[in-house]
């Protein structure tokens, strides 16, 4: 599973669908607008579909994933975007497809007509296998398995490295100073191209005003031009930023130079700088760079896998490389980056690899290396003794004084324990869909042990299902209590709060007296005035307890709810 948890495009997604993505990529002028790739090879699309960016053959925008059927079964290797946007990808065959703004023929099918679904790039590269793509702003270069360099777009700086400043409608092969000569690593900015050769060499063409090209001037550059003050350094990958260039050593050191105003080359200062000048990263081996040319943030990751920030960092100017807590670059561009785009396509490593807290979900309720099992309600809950001694006072003091492998509770309902239980696991309130909640609640020793009659004849309306996720919480809430789990405690509260209504109002307030949460309690009596009408109105207002009614029509009398 790819973690894209930090991207808000992903937010609505459920978490069955989320499991499934492997790669991912997050582009648009404001990071509206996603392509995703589940482990099926199936890719789909969301987002505001700018210029018919998402590729799904119109321009409507969509909330909720689309399927691009053209590109499913395609293993995509290489994906890249510009700023209109169009969408540049490489598949494992080879091949080249292109889509969305194409103003400029960025797409490469010799057209300025608009791409609304990927086509074939043919010209000049349908017999070559292409292995990476590179966009900027409104052009394209590809980088094929032979080492050669195809460009096409916009030119206005000579970023296609044609030697004119025309535009390029179609691939053209990026010769030159290139000729006989083997790129390894390509990278785009606004307006400029870079290139790696697999002997270390790099070098740089189109728009150079910032000095991005690292010439040590400001001249924009219709052709390749080796970068000669890193003769002698062998660079193994580069990035570009918006007008900025970052590159990685074969010794671990990151060189930087271009454009400075918001410290994004880390040198300490904003001064813009046309050669290239060493980062002082406190003599940590650096083992990636990164930079997006949509922004003005930079980021790299060391070899013990600390990762580093500078540039442009949520409108703040971070002049020198700051220490983080990321696990990824990734992570940078998601929280910092303005706007939070992916700055390559994300995917998920190679070994599957899964951080502590992903593994601890994945074996939460598996019986392979459970060393204890709950039953609950006749089922079974695999889990660990040490996790549950390391995260609850309650198991430590229980697993201490017994040997028992199997451990029978009847106080809670398994949804309310199975989650729980779960939480211990993840730190969240991980519950199943409302409808599953319904169907499984329909028998009375659930609401039982939830202490809260509710009417067994209307378990199939809708009222009853969102009632009875609520009340899972409810039971969630009254074990956190008896635990004394404060903070899955303010979690209960906080989702007991989101899906409060009239009908369930009083049965919350009930509740939350019940089990002394004081703010619940506050947040339930004030939506119950503030629907005084509807909420007295229920049958759950009608078989309110004594006590709690007197106490409810005093409090809301003081409020002010009775005055005409």
């Amino acid at each position: 599973m790819l973690d894209v948890g930090k991207w808000p495009v992903f937010a609505l997604l459920p978490p069955e669908e989320l499991r499934l993505i492997r790669q991912a990529c997050v582009f648009g002028s404001a990071a509206n607008e996603a392509l995703y790739i589940t482990v099926n090879d199936e890719v789909f699309a969301l987002g505001t579909n700018c210029s018919g960016c998402l590729g799904l053959g119109d321009l409507q925008s969509t909330i909720e994933p689309r399927r691009i059927d053209v590109l499913c079964g395609k293993k995509i290797v290489s994906l890249s975007y510009g700023t209109g946007p169009h969408v540049v990808i490489a598949t494992s065959d080879g091949e080249v497809f292109a889509w969305g703004h194409n103003g400029y023929s960025q797409l490469g099918n010799g057209t300025t007509n608009h791409g609304l679904t990927p086509a074939l790039v043919s010209t000049n590269v349908l017999s070559k296998r292409v292995t990476e793509v590179a966009c900027g702003s409104h052009h394209t270069i590809a980088l094929t398995t032979d080492g050669e360099v195809y460009a096409w777009g916009y030119n206005n700086s000579g970023q296609v490295g044609s030697g004119s400043t025309a535009n390029q409608p179609t691939p053209r092969r990026v010769s030159s100073c290139l000729q006989n000569k083997v790129v390894v690593n390509i990278a785009c900015g606004q307006l400029c191209s870079m290139a790696v050769l697999d002997n270390g060499e790099i070098y740089g063409w189109g728009y150079n005003c910032n000095g991005q090209l690292g010439l040590g001037n400001n001249g924009n550059q219709q052709t390749p031009c080796r970068i000669a003050a890193l003769q002698g350094v062998n660079i193994i990958q580069v990035a570009c930023g918006y007008a900025h260039t970052l590159a990685l050593t074969d010794e671990g050191f990151v060189y930087a130079w271009g454009a400075n105003s918001y410290g994004q080359l880390g040198t300490g200062n904003k001064s813009n700088q046309a050669l290239p000048t060493l980062i002082n990263t406190d003599k940590e081996r650096m083992v990636e760079v990164a930079a997006c040319h949509t922004s003005h943030t930079s980021a790299a990751k060391t070899q013990s896998g600390q990762v580093l920030m500078w540039g442009q960092c949520r409108g703040q100017a971070v002049a020198s490389p700051h220490l983080t807590h990321f696990s990824g670059t990734d992570d940078v561009f998601a929280c910092f980056a303005t706007p939070a785009v992916t700055w390559h396509l994300l995917s998920v490593d190679g070994d599957d690899y899964l951080t502590v807290a992903q593994s601890l979900k994945k074996e939460f309720d598996s019986p392979e290396i459970s060393d204890l099992k709950f039953l609950v309600d006749g089922k079974c809950i695999h889990v660990h003794k040490a996790l549950l001694k390391i995260r609850c006072e309650h198991f430590r003091a229980l697993l201490n004084e017994t040997d028992e492998d199997n451990i029978e509770i009847h106080q809670f309902s398994y949804l309310v324990y199975r989650a729980f239980l779960e939480y211990l696991y993840t730190d969240t309130i991980n519950l199943p869909p409302e409808d599953a909640i319904g169907k499984l609640t329909t028998a009375p020793h659930f609401f039982y042990k939830l202490r809260v009659h509710v009417d067994i004849s209307r378990s199939r309306s809708p009222k009853h299902t969102h009632l009875c996720f609520v009340l899972v919480c409810s039971g969630l809430l009254d074990l956190a209590t008896f635990y004394r789990e404060t903070r899955l405690k303010r979690l209960c509260q906080e989702t007991i709060k989101r899906g409060i209504s009239e009908e369930n109002a009083i049965t919350l307030l009930s509740a939350a007296v019940k089990y002394e949460a004081r703010d619940l309690e506050e947040f339930c009596f004030k939506f119950c005035v503030n629907h005084l009408t509807a909420v007295t109105q229920t049958q759950a207002f009608a078989d309110m307890d004594h006590e709690l009614l007197k106490n409810f029509i005093s409090k809301a009398s003081r409020y002010g709810a009775f005055k005409n």
